[in-house]
């Protein structure tokens, strides 16, 4: 009679082994790729206040024919991931621009422009930037 009870306690044991086993975390990377898509000197932007500063990620979305007015990138320097849609930048003192979904908008400190959907499909962009709060 002892035997199935010896049987099913080795079993709990060997399953309670493979579960904490399966959680250690694993020692090197795999299955994984990073790579760098944009960037930017920090030090050359002009900000000696970081301390003062956020980095925020946020989502944006545009409906069709949505838009955001003329800004200023002076103050708060960012990357923005188009994640799907086509988004038309107009950029001060450069020709206009299409960002299709894996394109990175880059906007450094002397950056003024505005952006608009025009398609027919929502844009949605995945936007870090170096907020004052």
């Amino acid at each position: 009679m002892r035997t199935p009870q010896i049987v099913l306690a080795l079993a709990v044991g060997m399953v309670a082994g493979a579960v904490i086993a399966a959680q250690e975390p694993p020692t090197e990377n795999k299955g994984m790729e990073a790579k760098q898509l944009a960037g930017f000197d920090l030090g050359k932007q002009g900000l000696h206040d970081l301390d003062e500063r956020q980095m925020r990620v946020r989502q944006i979305d545009f409906a069709p024919g949505g838009a955001v007015a003329p800004h200023s990138h002076a103050q708060r320097p960012a990357l923005s991931y188009i994640l799907k849609g086509e988004l038309l930048e107009h950029r001060q003192g450069a020709a206009d621009r299409v960002y299709k979904a894996g394109d990175v908008i880059t906007e450094t400190a002397d950056v003024n422009h505005w952006a608009e959907n025009k398609g027919s499909e929502p844009v949605t962009i995945i936007s870090v930037d170096l907020f004052k709060q």
